[in-house]
């Protein structure tokens, strides 16, 4: 094995990326050194390239991102024993510190003292990534390492998707990127009535029909709430699967929900916005859920029997894919809105 390697490094304070050759890094005591085999790129990414305000506030240079992989152990550091060299890994990029009262009642999802790998400490855009021991997800032998790659961003579907009854339930899915596209694949998957479709982009609707949506629908075109209210018989949507954090797709949602009905909000707002709790939500009576991630691991185990029925296929997510080192072409296509999943492979 070279002592070094190829990584995607946010090397400034500044927008940009650079390809470097780095050390390869070695593990440490509770460590494993994985070889990646497939990387793929979040929204989260696109940030740290373009060095936006919640980048400056949350990311210190320097840093080798990317938080959604899969790849084979290749080594591992004192007192590992759950993996050994050659399994085929994942992992959740979320180390929790296991002594904050969250992590102490089963809520280490949302840990006080939470490190992301790949924004704040070095990630998985090289040819390999350290991962601690604990958070270390072995792989079953059909899963091709691309679609390993996406179990991050699957994990949020399936925490948003089953935070409540799902099952015979009327569904709106506002916001089709890769999450809210896998969130409608696991709500049918769980056995949803139906499920509803609001996105802008062209592409994105073509795949939410792909991932089973009932009905895809155009909020710049079509009259949304006409259409969807008139196929719930008047009365809304059981659930509302909030993935875009557009304040526009927020507000529609909420108006779709039915009273008593249940709203997973996982799409994050790039700044404040004003929503009518008096009518949304307390005079319906709703349940609202803040989805941060995914629960550890409950969701992974979720997420493992869903995809073990063959039921979700992940393959129509996956729009790109690119070497490594063409990590600018990736920004570039998810800026235009031409890509819904890139992924890469280190060379």
């Amino acid at each position: 094995m070279s002592s070094t390697m190829q990584a995607v490094v946010k090397a400034q304070a500044a927008p940009g990326i650079e390809m470097r050759e780095v050390p390869v890094p070695s593990p440490g005591p509770g460590e494993v050194l994985v070889r990646v085999q497939a990387v793929s790129v979040c929204g989260t990414d696109l940030h740290i390239f373009n060095w936006d305000p919640w980048a400056q506030w949350r990311v210190h240079p320097p840093l080798i991102p990317g938080h959604e992989f899969s790849g084979v152990v290749a080594g591992v550091g004192a007192g590992v024993q759950a993996v050994k060299e050659d399994d085929r890994v994942s992992a959740e990029m979320h180390v929790a510190c296991g002594k904050c009262m969250q992590c102490r009642t089963g809520q280490a999802h949302i840990c006080q003292q939470v490190q992301i790998l790949g924004i704040d400490a070095d990630g998985a855009f090289g040819s390999y990534a350290i991962i601690p021991e604990s958070n270390i997800w072995k792989l079953p032998p059909s899963t091709p390492y691309e679609h390993a790659s996406l179990l991050d961003p699957l994990g949020n579907a399936v925490h948003s998707v089953l935070a409540g009854p799902i099952a015979s339930q009327t569904a709106v899915v506002t916001g089709c990127g890769a999450i809210g596209l896998m969130s409608i694949a696991v709500a049918k998957a769980c056995g949803a009535a139906k499920v509803f479709a609001v996105e802008v982009n062209a592409r994105r609707r073509g795949v939410a029909t792909t991932m089973g949506a009932d009905l895809v629908l155009d909020p710049a075109v079509d009259d949304v709430e006409e259409q969807i209210m008139g196929a719930t018989g008047g009365t809304g949507v059981d659930v509302l699967l909030e993935m875009s954090g557009h304040p526009a797709a927020t507000r529609t949602g909420f108006g779709l929900l039915r009273k008593g009905g249940r709203a997973s909000l996982l799409g994050i707002p790039s700044e404040p916005f004003e929503l009518d709790v008096a009518r949304d939500i307390i005079f319906k009576g709703a349940v609202v859920h803040g989805i941060n991630g995914r629960k550890m691991y409950e969701t992974w185990f979720q997420m493992e029997a869903l995809l073990a029925t063959g039921k979700i296929d992940l393959e129509p997510i996956i729009t790109h894919r690119l070497k490594l080192s063409e990590f600018p072409q990736a920004m570039e296509l998810l800026r235009k809105g031409e890509a819904i999943k890139v992924v890469m492979k280190p060379e």
